[in-house]
């Protein structure tokens, strides 16, 4: 069996579509063999399902993954296993031992609401979707979404770079730094509603700072949405450490990230808010592009 991971100096490259390179682990046996990195040539995201298919690649573990990925993936016979961050030898470890959980079509960055299309990035050779991207019709594509809000940019594409910084001066995101834009149709609820207000009224070159409250943000830290279990009734638990972020599932079968924040002998107590969840955040945002 092969098993390729998004790959960028040792872990997880969370862009499914710019991943410029790919580790493949021969496995044999549930253990790996041997590994090497390969290039992804350069091509876009819609010919990455071909270009591992045609490595007889039959898993991918990846980060952040827009929809129109995950089919085009699946159709090539690939399994895949989305959500995943770190080292990339440790996601491989955990996969083959089953405890890597597969958080299906995801878009998993810092600006995008919780459970909504983007947690995270943007897919598409335009349309990044955070960690992953969405094709043409995927988590982010061009497809006519629901406006959430007004200004003259909403309903458009539109391209900004931004910096994200805690009241304290300490910075938590840049997309400076990432070398890359954050790509997004504003006004469509695919960002927190304060950062999403403050493009939608921007002119192209023109950079604001804004100052979010948690209303506007994440939301205010929910007291119900941290529970105290017994270790014996989450299987797995007993291996997982405090301040570890993991993927449990619903009754619905659909996948949510919680923060383990606490443990001892007996219980564990998991976090489902969202990390952000009662900050205040401020940005600096550059409204690069509008597309009509």
């Amino acid at each position: 069996m092969k098993i390729a991971v998004t790959y960028d100096n040792g872990n997880i490259f969370q862009h499914f579509g710019r991943t410029e390179s790919f580790k493949v682990y021969e496995v044999e046996d549930g253990k790996i063999v041997s590994s090497e990195v390969i290039g992804s040539d350069g091509i876009g995201h819609g010919a990455l399902a071909g270009l591992l298919a045609g490595n007889a690649i039959q898993v991918l573990i990846c980060g952040g993954l827009g929809g129109g990925a995950l089919n085009a993936l699946r159709n090539a016979g690939i399994e895949v296993c989305a959500g995943a961050s770190g080292s990339a030898d440790e996601a491989v470890e955990a996969y083959l031992r089953g405890d890597l959980v597969d958080s299906g079509a995801n878009c998993d960055h810092h600006h995008h609401e919780e459970g909504e299309c983007c947690g995270g990035h943007h897919d598409g050779e335009d349309h990044e979707c955070c960690g992953g991207h969405g094709e043409g019709g995927g988590c982010c594509g061009r497809h006519a979404q629901q406006l959430t809000l007004e200004g003259k940019n909403a309903g458009k594409s539109v391209r900004v770079h931004y910096r994200g910084t805690f009241d304290d001066g300490t910075q938590f995101d840049s997309s400076y730094d990432r070398g890359e834009t954050l790509d997004f149709v504003c006004g469509t609820g695919m960002m927190i509603r304060g950062f999403d207000k403050a493009v939608a009224d921007m002119e192209v070159g023109q950079a604001v700072d804004v100052h979010l409250m948690p209303e506007e943000a994440y939301g205010p830290k929910d007291p119900e949405a941290i529970i105290t279990i017994a270790i014996a009734q989450l299987p797995g638990s007993k291996n997982l450490n405090v301040g570890e972020r993991v993927y449990l599932r619903n009754m619905m079968g659909q996948p949510f990230p919680v923060t383990v924040t606490a443990k001892d002998d007996d219980t564990i107590t998991l976090d489902a808010n969202h990390e952000m969840a009662g900050r205040e955040l401020n940005f600096h945002i550059e409204l690069i592009e509008v597309q009509e």
